[in-house]
């Protein structure tokens, strides 16, 4: 048997010590009672099932592992225009699955540190690596493509040396961790430039991916203003019609030849395919056991609930009991003040 007390005990000692001394003293005087002997011991029962409860005691059913995975994964995402292209899942932008697949893989690495590099006309750590995913995912519900007013083009390639510099940081501050890579994008180079190469990043990765999204027929895209509340207006325009942004699978092949990975092509009516983490840093931590404890306290709040009812059931009575006292007795005054004026009605009448 074990206790989580909600206070300390001394504090709980000080708070119902002085009311169950009273009602001792109270039961042990028959004169000061004013209620039969078992409503008092049955309210000392119900103060010690209360400090009882306070005490949540519990039986300790041993402890679960939970899976720590000691890697740093850093994600790679586009954020130019061409990412709210609406070809994912019929017109939805790409962004979605975007957002979808980064939170697959939160799930799938548990422990892990995340960082997220963002790129467009240049490329922007926009979190460093962290274990908060909460505050990862809020930063992509919040993410937006570049203004497209002030689009000059983009390369594929342009968070290379981010990238790199990530990893080497990251290599040289945890040496005993693995280091994963994911790049979202749709291989579109718009900067008329050789795309940078990835392969100085490639010592430094153990595994990862890079996801394509996008179609051969493409998406019409949106145009972006920088506003809060994510308003547009309209689509961006080529020759008097809808601009459409296609994937390159090709570039995307490049990218994780260098890097070492496997591209996938992603769609929305399947689940991307992640790879294991490193067997090496894939352990049960002692830091992750949870303990598993049984709670009792409810027994005592059970207690609580019974004798309550019995209280409040005697106190129903009783005002039952005052009330049908009182009526009867207010009917005989009432009859009684009646009685006068009819006789004096009636004498009235007879001298008449």
């Amino acid at each position: 048997m074990i206790f989580q007390p909600v206070l300390n005990v001394f504090l709980l000692l000080l708070f119902f010590a002085p009311v169950v001394a009273v009602a001792v003293m109270t039961m042990t005087r028959p004169a000061k009672r004013g209620a039969p002997l078992w409503l008092w011991v049955m309210r000392l029962v119900m103060l010690l099932a209360c400090f009882v409860m306070l005490l949540r005691p519990g039986i300790p059913g041993g402890a679960t592992q939970t899976l720590a995975t000691d890697t740093d994964v850093v994600l790679v995402v586009d954020t130019t225009a061409s990412i709210v292209a609406e070809d994912w899942d019929g017109d939805k932008p790409r962004l979605d699955g975007v957002r979808a697949d980064i939170q697959a893989i939160v799930e799938e690495y548990p422990g892990a540190r995340f960082a997220l590099i963002t790129f467009d006309a240049a490329a922007d750590l926009r979190m460093p690596l962290t274990t908060d995913t909460t505050a990862l995912i809020s930063s992509l519900d919040v993410l937006r493509p570049e203004v497209t007013s002030q689009s000059r083009g983009s390369s594929v390639g342009i968070a290379s040396q981010m990238l790199s510099d990530t990893l080497s940081s990251a290599a040289e501050s945890s040496p005993d961790r693995s280091r994963m890579v994911f790049y979202f994008g749709d291989g579109e180079q718009t900067d008329g430039s050789t795309p940078e190469a990835f392969t100085g990043s490639a010592n430094l990765t153990d595994a990862g991916g890079v996801f394509g999204y996008g179609t051969e027929e493409g998406g019409a895209m949106k145009l972006t203003t920088g506003g809060v509340d994510g308003a547009d207006g309209g689509y961006i325009q080529y020759q008097g019609a809808n601009a459409k942004s296609v994937i390159d699978e090709a570039n995307l092949q490049t990218i994780a030849d260098q890097l070492g990975v496997e591209y996938l092509h992603r769609t929305a009516d399947a689940e991307p395919k992640l790879p294991e983490a490193p067997s090496t840093t894939t352990t049960y931590s002692k830091s992750g056991e949870i303990g598993n404890v049984t709670e009792l306290y409810w027994v005592a709040a059970l207690v609580v609930v019974l004798l309550l009812a019995v209280e409040l059931a005697r106190a129903t009575m009783l005002v039952a009991r005052l009330r049908l006292l009182k009526t009867p007795a207010s009917l005989d005054i009432s009859s009684r003040r009646s009685a006068p004026r009819s006789t004096t009605e009636e004498s009235t009448g007879g001298e008449s």
